[in-house]
């Protein structure tokens, strides 16, 4: 990228909460633009985007969108490259997570998952292509560990992490040489909300998995974003596990 970071301009689905959140921060943080995406968590995009405007005017901006709605998400990119002029990165951060044991499978459970996880960030991505190219641009895709080893009971959730994965590679080889594209892969981060999936002995075994014995923070995310996609200009098509080292210990 040439331009400054003042006048980088980076869009961030699933932005206005938890792990999404942090790398907007992040980034904004970088002097950049940002455009918060969100769907139903509009209250907390907004204050967000009130956050981030207070601390910098004219800022941070929201773009309000389903994801799932295929035939909007060209429009969803077309809106947030006239935001600020441009278009400079694009984090597919926005995630649906759920069990889909074999025997409950249906095919709004595969529409759903495959939908949200990997048809919205490809296409999101090939309408970005336009912008991306005209700066230099980069695409970073939040992806999972369990797209090399697959969650137990959650056959639909690591199938699209791993065609995520895929498209993250196949992405770099078809966009090179004007942008680059990557993926950050995370482990024990943060719960999900509501903790049904994962009960206390859960999360406690989990830990024990991880080489470092601990969860990772949103923040620790939201680095491994803004490296890949500032500071790493000879890095493309490559997956950082940011884990603990958790992947290496399953």
């Amino acid at each position: 990228m040439s331009k400054t970071d003042a006048n980088l301009t980076f869009l961030v689905t699933g932005a206005a909460r938890r792990v999404g959140a942090a790398i907007t921060r992040t980034l904004h943080a970088t002097g950049a633009n940002v455009i918060i995406h969100c769907n139903r968590s509009r209250d907390d995009a907004d204050i967000l985007a009130r956050e981030l405007n207070s601390a910098r005017p004219n800022s941070a901006s929201i773009l309000q969108g389903d994801l799932l709605a295929y035939n909007a998400l060209k429009g969803l990119i077309d809106r947030a490259a006239s935001v600020f002029g441009g278009l400079d990165g694009l984090v597919n951060n926005a995630s649906t997570f759920y069990a889909t044991p074999i025997g409950s499978i249906d095919e709004d459970n595969w529409s759903e998952l495959i939908g949200a996880n990997l048809k919205a960030p490809l296409f999101l991505s090939q309408a970005a292509v336009p912008y991306l190219r005209k700066t230099g641009g980069s695409i970073v895709n939040i992806i999972d560990i369990h797209a090399e080893r697959p969650l137990k009971d959650y056959v639909v959730y690591s199938a699209t992490k791993a065609g995520l994965a895929g498209l993250t590679r196949s992405l770099a080889l078809e966009l090179g040489p004007e942008i680059r594209v990557n993926g950050v892969s995370p482990g024990a981060i943060i719960w999900p909300d509501g903790g049904v999936d994962y009960p206390v002995e859960e999360r406690a075994r989990i830990v024990q998995q991880v080489p470092l014995k601990r969860v990772g923070a949103p923040e620790d995310i939201a680095g491994a974003v803004k490296f890949l996609m500032l500071d790493a200009p000879y890095v493309t098509g490559q997956i950082l596990a940011v884990d603990g080292g958790r992947e290496i210990a399953l």
